[in-house]
C-alpha cells in the first residue's frame, strides 16, 4: 500500500516529529511511505528503510497570514507555486492508496487544494485522511476560524476520514468545535501517539553514559523547535544563576529554530554555570527518560514523549498565538500528570519551587503517567487495514459542488 503524507512545517518541529512517529509505526505490512515536507531539518532525523521524503521549499510564518521563503530569495508567491506543483505532481505520480494530511486541511495557503481536488476526481479510490492533534485552539477561536475559512465544508467534501490524535473523554473536539453530525461520522479518536522510548530498565545505563550517578538529580530543559523558547530558557538560567550551586544537574536543548544570537547569549551563560546546552539532539527520547524533571512548553509531541517515559514535568505553556498549550497543561495538571506555570507569569522563584518539589517527590506523578492511555498506533493500524485497496470500508467524501472563493480558480485539477 502506498501512503503519501503531507506536513507543511512552517514553524517548529511539531509537525515533522509527529509525521515521523506515525510513519515509523505504519511502516511494514507492505506499506511504502513518502513524506512531503517543508521542514529544513528533516534530513537530521534517522529515516528507516521504507520511508522517504520529498523536500518542498521551506516557508517561515511571519504572521497569521504572511509567509516568506525560509532560504531561497524569491517571491513568496513563486515559492508557494513551486510547493503546490511538487505536491500535485507527486500525488499524480504515486497515486497513493492513503493521503494523510497533518493538521492543515487545505495546506499552507491552500497549497494542497489542487491535489485534494485531483484525488477526488481522478483517483477516488484514495482514502484522504486528515490528522488533527488533540486540541487545536480555544473553542471560540477554532469555530470562528473554521467557519470563516469554510473548513467544515472541506472536512465534508474532501476527506474520507478525520483522525484526532487524542482521547474524547479528555477533550471532546466534536462538542467543543461544533462538529456537525455528518462530519462526526468520519471522526476517529485514536488516543495519543506513543513514542519509541527505551525500556525503563535501560534508564540506569543511559544515565551512566551521560555521566550521571545513581544519586544525581537531572533536569532536562527542552523547548521543541526553539523559535519561541527563549523566555523559558532565560528564566531557567536566571533561576540557576540565583543559586549558582544547585543540587541538580541540567542539560538544555534549545531547538534548532532559536536564532544564533540568542543561542550564543544563552550558551555563554550556561557555560559559566557548567550547564550543557545544545540546539538539537537526535535521541530526545533517551534524554527525557534519563531526566528526573523535564521543563518544557508542553507542545503535543513533547507531552507524548514525557508521558511515554513517565517522567515528571514542569510545563510553561504559551497562550499566544494559540491557547492549545495552556489548555492541554491545565487538563493534564488536573489529572495529576504535571505541574505548570503560565507563560505570562513565570518567574525564577516559582520555577525553583516547582522544580524542587518535583525532584523531592517524583513518585506522585509516575503512577498517573504510567496509567495514561497511548493507543494511537493500534487504532491507526486498524483504520489502515480498512483502507487497503478493495476493502471498500471507510466513509467516502461527499461528491457535490464545493464552495470556493475566487482565488481557487487556478487550483482546479487539469
Amino acid at each position: 500500500m502506498n501512503i503519501l503524507m503531507y506536513s507543511h512545517d512552517t514553524y517548529g518541529l511539531g509537525h515533522i516529529r509527529r509525521t515521523m512517529a506515525l510513519a515509523q509505526n505504519m511502516l511494514g505490512k507492505d506499506h511504502r511511505i513518502l513524506i512531503l515536507t517543508g521542514s529544513p531539518i528533516v534530513g537530521r532525523f534517522d529515516i528507516p528503510k521504507g520511508i522517504d521524503f520529498v523536500r518542498i521549499p521551506g516557508m517561515i510564518k511571519q504572521s497569521n497570514e504572511s509567509y516568506v521563503p525560509h532560504s531561497i530569495a524569491i517571491d513568496p508567491s513563486l515559492a508557494l507555486a513551486i510547493r503546490q506543483n511538487i505536491i500535485l505532481a507527486t500525488a499524480k505520480t504515486l497515486k497513493p492508496d492513503v493521503f494523510l494530511v497533518d493538521k492543515a486541511p487545505l495546506g499552507l495557503k491552500l497549497e494542497i487544494t489542487a491535489t485534494l481536488l485531483w484525488l477526488r476526481e481522478k483517483c477516488p479510490r484514495t482514502k484522504v485522511v486528515l490528522g488533527l492533534r488533540d486540541i487545536m485552539d480555544s473553542p471560540e477561536s477554532t469555530v470562528e476560524e473554521w467557519q470563516t475559512r469554510k473548513v467544515y465544508e472541506a472536512f465534508d467534501q474532501l476527506y474520507s476520514e478525520i483522525w484526532v490524535y487524542g482521547c474524547r473523554d479528555i477533550f471532546d473536539a466534536v462538542r467543543e468545535y461544533a462538529i456537525p453530525g455528518r462530519i462526526e461520522e468520519k471522526m476517529h479518536f485514536t488516543g495519543y501517539i506513543p513514542r519509541q522510548v527505551p525500556r525503563k530498565r535501560n534508564r540506569p545505563a543511559i544515565r551512566r553514559r551521560m555521566g550521571l550517578g545513581a544519586e544525581d538529580r537531572f533536569v532536562l530543559v527542552t523547548t521543541g523547535g526553539g523559535g519561541d523558547g527563549y523566555k523559558v530558557i532565560d528564566t531557567y538560567l536566571s533561576m540557576v544563576e540565583s543559586h549558582p550551586r544547585p543540587y541538580f544537574k541540567t542539560m538544555i536543548v534549545t531547538g534548532p529554530m532559536l536564532s544564533e544570537d540568542l543561542f550564543d547569549s544563552l550558551a555563554s551563560r550556561a557555560r559559566k554555570l557548567r550547564v550543557r546546552i545544545v540546539k538539537f539532539h537526535r535521541k530526545m527520547e533517551k534524554l527525557i527518560l534519563a531526566a528526573d524533571c523535564v521543563v518544557s512548553m508542553g507542545g503535543y509531541n513533547t507531552m507524548c514523549e514525557i508521558i511515554c517515559a513517565a517522567r515528571p514535568a514542569l510545563v510553561i505553556p504559551r497562550s499566544r498565538p494559540r491557547q492549545e498549550q495552556l489548555m492541554r497543561a491545565r487538563i493534564f495538571a488536573n489529572r495529576g500528570l504535571l505541574e505548570y506555570i503560565p507563560w505570562e507569569t513565570v518567574g525564577i522563584v516559582e520555577m525553583r519551587e516547582k522544580v524542587e518539589a518535583i525532584l523531592d517527590d517524583p513518585s506522585r506523578y509516575e503512577r498517573p503517567l504510567l496509567d495514561f492511555p497511548m493507543t494511537a498506533f493500534e487504532v491507526i493500524n486498524s483504520r489502515l487495514d480498512m483502507c487497503r485497496p478493495g476493502n471498500g470500508n471507510g466513509t467516502d467524501c461527499v461528491h457535490e459542488a464545493m464552495w470556493m472563493p475566487d482565488y481557487f480558480d487556478d487550483l482546479q485539477p487539469q
